[in-house]
């Protein structure tokens, strides 16, 4: 009987599950939408933990009912989900209090910050306002301060992934690749952080509250009779630790080598290569674990990245959502037609994508932009400059990675939402100035945590292998040359300029404002 993976995929806007083959054939699939969060308050994003629970298993079952492949060809389970929501339980595994997505911006100011010799180091070199806002960003701190009672009856502190593992398990335990968010995890080491370590400090917990670690393809347990009854998952089939959905979507587009670029058009727009040894793109900001066992993820991100397109679509797209209600079509199509209606430049329209700050690139005072207005322009050309402004970002965050590395990028793949759109891949290519792949499958993210189980279950002998026979090139777009040099142009010399230029404005805006506020560092 041919062995199949059963493949889950928890990400922001669904969830997904996938029955992928050995060799990389998405060969059932099951989606169901879920609300990415609420909002009780304004800047606040969370969720019901038991949500994601109920809406994993109408996927499990939906899968089911749409697929004759028999159960017993499954010969493991994969979990990838969102990165950064954090859920606390008590004994019990049952939740405290809801979810806090990581589109969640509440942050807490006063905290107490690093001392002793890390403190020093830090006001050394100038990262003492890094440390500080990252004090301020961390859920545990403001749950903590403004959430005592919760916090003391809290038994363990977790991710998405650790919840639903132990939802699936009845295990506290959680996969190293899915470590990112600010907990006190060594990136370096790939493992929880020594007891010496500033991150105690930054992000004060008993080490007790987080669960026990295993690598990527290393057994996290076995499916429980609950988690069976609640699924329709087998009883007693191994759940394979994987990774956090942006470390499967490299792997699952074939990245495994540090000179293949892997871009994400997601919610959060990414560019990330895999490497074997651990550096810091950006000082003080870790690369992530990969989907790879002891290796690392260099990302660098767009933090609002494709919810600017989603954006677009809400507030100025109801005429290409009617009108593809109306054929139905695709509303992707109708967009790329619009993006198409402007020529390449947008006609001097150039956007500089910061709708939400960065640690340090761009830095916290960091704002959107749009310059270069004029009364010719449309629609058209602000959805044209959206999609420019962060493929030109991207390609910044290209060339920072490569000048840290010292490893050329002389690949393209790119994956997400984003990239079924035949406009925003071609656009890639020309901006970039190489060929920009699209791999044989959307579900890269599902396809990458199917590769660890596959390995981890000795499916396939190495990732070499399971690349090799599960990963292929779905669609390559080249570079048109002319156009190529109008991006380039303008890439050099207006938008590599507009934010060393526009920072001092910026930091009059938040001096007035108050938005975004600086961090506290008393």
């Amino acid at each position: 009987m041919t062995p199949h993976i059963l493949s889950i995929d928890n990400g922001t806007q669904s969830v997904r599950a996938l029955l992928i083959n050995l060799q990389g054939r998405i060969v059932a699939k099951s989606r169901v939408s879920i609300e990415p969060y609420r909002s009780p308050r304004p800047g606040w994003a969370e969720q019901d933990p038991d949500y994601y629970w109920q809406k994993l298993c109408e996927a499990c079952h939906l899968l089911w009912r749409t697929t004759d492949i028999p159960k017993a060809s499954i010969a493991g389970v994969a979990l990838t989900t969102q990165r950064a929501t954090m859920i606390n339980v008590d004994e019990q595994g049952e939740p405290l209090r809801p979810a806090i997505v990581w589109l969640d911006q509440r942050r807490v100011e006063g905290e107490k910050p690093v001392s002793g010799l890390w403190g020093l180091a830090f006001k050394l070199t100038g990262m003492s306002e890094t440390v500080t806002y990252l004090q301020a960003e961390a859920e545990a701190n403001w749950i903590r301060v403004n959430q005592p009672e919760i916090w003391r009856k809290t038994h363990k502190y977790l991710f998405l992934s650790g919840y639903l593992t132990h939802k699936l398990t009845a295990d506290f335990v959680d996969s190293v690749g899915s470590q990112v968010g600010y907990v006190p995890f060594d990136y370096r080491s790939l493992s929880w952080a020594k007891p010496t370590d500033w991150k105690w400090q930054a992000v004060p917990m008993e080490p007790e509250l987080l669960p026990r670690l295993v690598p990527p393809t290393a057994e996290l347990g076995a499916i429980t009779p609950a988690a069976a009854e609640a699924t329709g998952i087998p009883v007693g089939l191994p759940l394979i630790a994987a990774a956090a959905d942006k470390a499967c979507e490299a792997l699952g587009a074939g990245g495994i080598d540090p000179y293949v670029g892997c871009l994400s058009y997601g919610t959060t727009a990414t560019i990330s290569t895999t490497h074997s040894r651990y550096l810091e793109v950006i000082p003080l900001i870790p690369p992530y674990p990969a989907a790879l066992p002891n290796h690392y993820s260099l990302e660098i991100q767009i933090y609002r990245g494709y919810w600017m397109v989603s954006w677009f679509k809400e507030e100025f797209g109801h005429l290409e959502q009617w009108l593809a209600n109306e054929r139905g079509v695709e509303p992707e199509s109708l967009f790329d037609d619009l993006v198409n209606e402007a020529p390449p430049g947008s006609m001097g329209l150039i956007l500089q994508p910061y709708w939400s700050p960065g640690i340090k690139i761009p830095g916290p005072e960091a704002k959107g932009a749009v310059i270069g207005f004029g009364d010719i322009h449309t629609r058209a050309h602000f959805y044209r400059a959206i999609l420019e402004g962060l493929a030109y970002a991207l390609r910044e965050a290209k060339e920072r990675t490569e000048r840290r590395s010292h490893t050329p990028i002389t690949e393209l793949r790119v994956s997400g939402g984003g990239s079924q759109s035949e406009a925003a891949m071609q656009l890639t290519a020309d901006i970039f100035g190489m060929p920009s792949v699209r791999p044989h499958t959307f579900e890269t993210a599902g396809l990458g945590a199917a590769m660890d189980a596959v390995v981890g279950l000795g499916l396939h002998p190495d990732f070499e292998t399971a690349v090799a026979q599960m990963t292929r090139v779905g669609k390559v777009f080249e570079p048109d040359p002319a156009t190529r040099d109008i991006y380039d142009g303008l890439y050099q010399r207006v938008y590599k300029r507009m934010y060393k230029r526009l920072k001092p404005l910026y930091e009059d805006i938040r001096s007035i404002t108050g938005y975004p506020s600086p961090p506290s560092e008393s």
